[in-house]
């Protein structure tokens, strides 16, 4: 059960991401303001939800008495500029890096981030952090070239390496899951490194072009991405819009019956039907008529909003100490072990003993 907040954060979404629609909007009694502004920035949503709110003053759905107080106001505002002003570093950060590439003849697809923000109604304010790149086979040259330009490369991940360019960090993908985690990623790797050979979109990025990846490509990316967010740890509402955006802007052009045979080979499909539940029911999003057939499981999906919303572990990470850090690591393991088995097909036994030698491989992951 939604608190009179929480209910009002998500409408502010929904009526951000339908600026044409102007639906009914009752507003609930009881709603927190300064705790409503405090859950939209943990959750990612802050310029969103600004964006609902100015929409809904200009209609006067809500009168100055109901309205934030001024100085909420101002702090809020003043917070969107920062997004804005960070979404634009991160663009031209995009825009160099693709223009250093191009000079050795690497094509560079963007993951995430820069190209799932072009289906926002206000692409600056979607919230970016690094920059997920895949550059089709020359990653090892590519990070040659980045050591000989001056930059250090971060090699203790499995699946790819950090760098910081232009003040913005990235990762560079020589694999787009982490296979050594979970059996099951091989199978999703596999496909996934198909659809990639099959294709992509090209868009500009100022004066650069890059990559972007297929509807097919993304829809499978972006469900595994969030679903192994949420069993680890937690994800963020900033998660469900963006599938959400996917699907308002290339859900007819995914084939859904091979994602949801996929999805359900690897144990997935339930994640995948709550998550399509929760956009719906939140924030008004028609669903392909693919996924519309299917029936979710209302609790399980109302379970995993709530989880979303308040995490039931909610402890913050120890910083040092890596007996603290191994401990927190455990007992958060633990308390998800019912998202673990929601979202992937291995026991829980044979999971612990395969992360336990993906840490073994690569030892600074046990404090990351």
């Amino acid at each position: 059960m939604l608190n009179p907040t929480e209910q009002f954060l998500l409408t502010l979404l929904r009526v951000a991401l339908h600026p044409a629609c102007e639906e009914p909007i009752v507003v609930p009694q009881g709603v927190d303001w300064a705790a409503l502004y405090r859950l939209a920035t943990e959750q990612g949503v802050l310029a969103i939800a600004w964006d609902g709110l100015e929409l809904l003053v200009q209609r006067g759905v809500l009168p100055a008495e109901a309205q934030p107080k001024r100085m909420l106001k101002l702090q809020w505002a003043v917070n969107v500029q920062q997004i804005e002003a960070r979404y634009g570093r991160q663009r031209e950060a995009l825009e160099g890096l693709a223009g250093f590439y191009a000079e050795h003849d690497i094509r560079l697809m963007l993951l995430k981030g820069y190209g799932l923000s072009l289906s926002y109604p206000h692409p600056e304010h979607r919230p970016c952090g690094d920059l997920d790149i895949w550059l089709y086979g020359e990653q090892q040259r590519a990070d040659q070239l980045m050591r000989a330009a001056g930059v250090p490369i971060d090699e203790d991940q499995h699946h790819h390496t950090v760098f910081t360019y232009r003040g913005v960090m990235v990762e560079n993908h020589y694999d787009f899951l982490n296979v050594h985690s979970h059996r099951s990623n091989r199978t999703i790797e596999a496909r996934l490194q198909a659809l990639a050979a099959q294709g992509s979109e090209r868009v500009r990025v100022v004066e650069q072009t890059i990559h972007i990846p297929s509807a097919d490509f993304n829809a499978l990316f972006l469900l595994r991405h969030a679903a192994a967010h949420f069993a680890a740890a937690e994800i963020g509402l900033r998660h469900l819009i963006d599938w959400a955006m996917f699907l308002h802007r290339d859900g007819e052009r995914v084939d859904w019956t091979a994602l949801m045979r996929l999805a359900e080979k690897v144990n997935m499909h339930r994640f995948l039907m709550a998550s399509n539940y929760l956009v719906k029911t939140y924030l008004g999003i028609d669903l392909p008529a693919p996924l519309a057939a299917v029936t979710p499981n209302q609790e399980e999906a109302e379970r995993v909003l709530r989880e979303i919303l308040t995490p039931a572990f909610g402890e913050a990470a120890p910083r040092k100490n890596i007996l603290k850090i191994w401990s927190f690591k455990w007992r958060r393991w633990w308390a998800n072990r019912w998202k673990h088995r929601m979202v992937y097909r291995e026991g829980l036994l044979q999971t612990f003993f395969v992360q336990l030698w993906s840490h073994l491989l690569k030892p600074k992951s046990f404090t990351h």
